[in-house]
């Protein structure tokens, strides 16, 4: 009765893509003949201790080739003895289409536009039994099998914080969008494997062989999505347009050309500037175009943006700031502000009478009249106070 009880061969009776299979009888005994295939590990668990670990083959479980069996096994049966174990089978073959993906979006704040973005990834990742005893000890327990999905179940949450502060990591580091992401998949998956694997292959004996991220996509109908595509689709129509800083182009060229050709026009004799033939003052630079006054005998503002304009203006035509409050030097005339002690201009202090006042010329040193414009010692041009 109980030599018929007993399992004479044992082999693999589980699916193709099943890391660690149990079979199902533990009744063993010293003649059961073990069968392992190829890229194939059987191991000897009784007790919760590995007795044994069988390589491709067929094997006798016997004391001699299991020496350990001899302090286990206390009643004869002909010369053969019955015992009772678990036989597992692992699976060493490489599995390379384990998918992946994000359950939920991920909150990712984008570095470019300062906004968090929700982000879907998906993928697939191929692992291999590198190790079997930790794998078994720290993984499988008492599971009666252990496949793709348990690998998935068991790893999700490690993953997902891989990927997340992996994504988070990089995004930052260069300064790119969420929305360029998928521009940079092929980088993303080299850092997430490596991160990864060694997570694994150290505890519990898997090795990564690949970790890839195909595809990350953003819920269109999230709020701060909307929000972030409609801005940068305003600032398209306005680039578009020829209304970005970078200067007119595009359409905006073709606008204006048209407009200039419908409007008869004039150049600045200073600046060069295009204006309108009925405008008599150049808005760049203030100029007189009709040649009652010169641009030096009208006070001119130099703007904190580098333009320079009228200072009758309240406000600067090319960035908006506001005019300060200005007097005319007393050297050159150009307009300063009335608080400055000298001209930013030609360097005259303003604290001197036009008849007080004096200056030095930068070559030689020597003292001469505010208004001259040549040094009378050695001819040069250039001065200081």
């Amino acid at each position: 009765m109980l030599r018929s009880a007993i399992i004479e061969v044992v082999k693999y009776q589980g699916s193709p893509d099943v890391f660690a299979w149990r079979f199902p009888d533990t009744a063993l005994g010293t003649w059961t003949q073990l069968i392992v295939n190829a890229s194939q590990e059987a191991i000897l668990f009784k007790g919760g201790h590995v007795y044994d670990m069988f390589g491709p083959g067929r094997h006798t479980l016997s004391t001699a080739n299991i020496p350990i069996l001899n302090g286990l096994l206390n009643l004869p049966f002909h010369g053969r003895s019955p015992f009772t174990a678990e036989v597992w089978f692992i699976n060493k073959q490489h599995t390379l289409d384990i998918k992946w993906g994000t359950p939920t979006p991920i909150q990712l704040k984008d570095p470019k536009h300062g906004i968090v973005i929700p982000v879907r990834a998906f993928g697939q990742f191929g692992i291999t039994v590198e190790e079997t005893k930790p794998f078994m000890t720290k993984l499988v327990g008492t599971l009666p099998t252990f496949d793709s999905q348990d690998v998935i179940n068991f790893f999700r949450g490690m993953y997902l914080t891989k990927v997340r502060a992996t994504i988070s990591k990089y995004i930052t580091e260069k300064e790119i969008s969420v929305l360029e992401i998928n521009a940079h998949l092929l980088d993303l998956s080299d850092d997430l494997k490596e991160s990864i694997d060694a997570k694994l292959r150290d505890e519990y004996g898997i090795r990564v062989l690949n970790f890839f991220v195909n595809d990350m996509n953003i819920p269109e109908n999230d709020a701060s999505v909307v929000q972030l595509k409609s801005a940068l689709a305003k600032h398209a129509e306005m680039a578009l347009k020829g209304f970005d800083r970078g200067g007119v182009t595009g359409q905006g060229m073709a606008d204006l050309s048209q407009h200039i050709q419908t409007k008869r026009t004039k150049k600045c004799q200073a600046c060069h500037h295009v204006m309108e033939e009925a405008v008599r003052f150049c808005g760049s630079c203030g100029h007189d175009t009709q040649g009652i006054r010169t641009k030096k005998e009208e006070a001119t503002i130099v703007c904190t943006c580098g333009h320079r304009y009228r200072e009758t203006y309240k406000f600067c035509p090319e960035c908006g700031v506001k005019t300060p409050h200005v007097k005319a030097c007393i050297s050159c005339h150009e307009a300063i502000d009335d608080h400055a002690k000298f001209c930013h201009h030609c360097g005259i202090s303003q604290l001197a009478t036009t008849a007080q006042a004096s200056k030095y010329c930068a070559n030689c040193l020597a003292e001469v009249s505010l208004d001259a414009k040549f040094c009378m010692s050695c001819g040069v041009a250039n001065f200081k106070i």
